[in-house]
């Protein structure tokens, strides 16, 4: 068995919306008036960066301008940079814990190369036995050929794998391919949701 965890939302806790990003990078609110198409475009516009179709710096340029600029592609760039918050508590206890008891672990992460390191920098996600990223691999969740490539990398089968994530799509794409797969409330307690999960598997 291989238990697979998501990153944001999972196991380090990361801003879910612009404004919660300028607040934490110490950005201005400033009043913007979103197009019908806007949330589709950012959408977009990161699911190109988070396959590594583009660089960093280009993404804060092209989000500065979707915004209008209202936003400056230096203040977009420190948003970015703030995005990652801290940590889950109990989270690095969780993956010892399956360290202890024999059990492979891994993430797959949707994320983008100026995000990698500052994540692989958290205790928790440098302890897992693996580390498998969206921009790495030129695919992203919830495209069923990541999931595949991962089970490619790890040597595992479907049946064998348990995947956490905080986001629907993923967990769906992830259980129609045959996975194990559990939704996580990023807002709750992220590793006793995960301690149940696995303890019911028998696991822990």
């Amino acid at each position: 068995m291989i238990v697979c965890f998501d990153i944001g939302g999972v196991l380090v806790r990361i801003c879910r919306t612009w404004e919660e990003g300028c607040i934490a990078a110490d950005v201005s609110l400033r009043p913007f008036q979103e197009k019908p198409d806007h949330v589709e475009r950012r959408q977009t516009l990161l699911a190109t960066l988070q396959r590594g179709d583009i660089e960093d710096g280009d993404f804060h340029q092209r989000l500065s301008d979707l915004f209008e600029g209202i936003w400056s592609r230096e203040e977009v760039a420190r948003v970015d940079t703030a995005w990652l918050l801290d940590a889950y508590p109990g989270t690095l206890e969780v993956i010892r814990e399956l360290d202890a008891n024999g059990v492979q672990t891994a993430c797959l992460s949707n994320t983008s190369r100026g995000h990698w390191d500052s994540l692989l920098a958290y205790e928790n996600v440098a302890s897992l036995g693996s580390h498998h990223a969206s921009h790495l691999l030129g695919l992203a969740k919830p495209d069923p050929e990541i999931y595949a490539e991962f089970e490619r990398l790890v040597g595992a089968r479907p049946e064998e794998i348990v995947f956490f994530d905080d986001l629907e799509a993923n967990v769906e794409s992830a259980a129609a391919r045959g996975w194990d797969a559990v939704r996580i409330d990023h807002e709750g307690d992220t590793a006793k949701q995960m301690l149940d999960a696995l303890r019911i598997r028998g696991l822990l």
